[in-house]
């Protein structure tokens, strides 16, 4: 344990360095994520003769392992972080786009009858009834999304776009658990805070009286 202890603290600076880099490509590409597939979620959510096709076509992209996925980067775009961003952001997709597809059709049409007959617009309808309604399911999709890329962000050292994969793989080349250990240590907290903090901000987004009712 002293051993460990001793290794960290003459390695912090690095692994600061590269948390940072990790925490850069992980929420760049959630954010990418999040700005392709909610507002395409929303815009099919209108036209589900096409939405099978376009959400099966995304899937596609689930059925390529990682680290392929990050390799065909290599070819179109290079390497560093611009072909990790990309890798990521296109596996980050699917699940945003079914949750907030799913999670707007979930709302009672009831209600959305009612909006239109007090008079609102379609827009009106979507801001103040569908979206609030379906918050929870599109922000579990977030959540989801958030985790999953945190973890496989590591898989970016292969292509040079660096962070804690970085630390991980120098660890595996030496054969040195410590090493390992100072690049997965790191990313387990960041899946925890994210997971904790994205649940967090569900919950105060969601009234006080619905709380109870929110199961994710």
């Amino acid at each position: 344990m002293s051993l460990f202890w001793d290794t960290l603290s003459a390695d912090w600076e690095q692994i600061l360095q590269k948390t940072g880099e990790h925490i850069y490509l992980s929420a760049i590409s959630v954010l990418i994520a999040c700005l392709i597939a909610v507002p395409l979620g929303i815009y099919l959510t209108g036209r589900k003769r096409i939405a099978n096709g376009i959400i099966t076509a995304v899937s596609v992209i689930q059925t390529i392992p990682s680290l392929a996925l990050f390799g065909f980067m290599i070819p179109l775009v290079g390497i560093g972080p611009k072909p990790a961003i990309i890798a990521l952001t296109l596996y980050a997709l699917l699940p945003m786009l079914q949750n907030t597809f799913v999670g707007i059709n979930g709302v009672n049409p009831a209600l959305i009858e009612a909006g239109t007959g007090m008079g609102m617009t379609r827009l009106q309808i979507l801001r103040m009834i569908q979206l609030p309604i379906a918050r929870s399911v599109i922000l579990a999709g977030v959540r989801l999304v958030a985790v999953q890329t945190v973890s496989m962000a590591t898989i970016a050292t292969y292509i040079a776009a660096g962070g804690l994969g970085d630390i991980i793989t120098r660890g595996i080349s030496m054969i040195n658990t410590i090493t390992i250990l100072e690049g997965a240590i790191p990313v387990s907290l960041l899946v925890i805070i994210v997971n904790l903090g994205l649940l967090g901000i569900n919950r105060l987004l969601t009234p006080k009286g619905l709380r109870h009712l929110n199961k994710f």
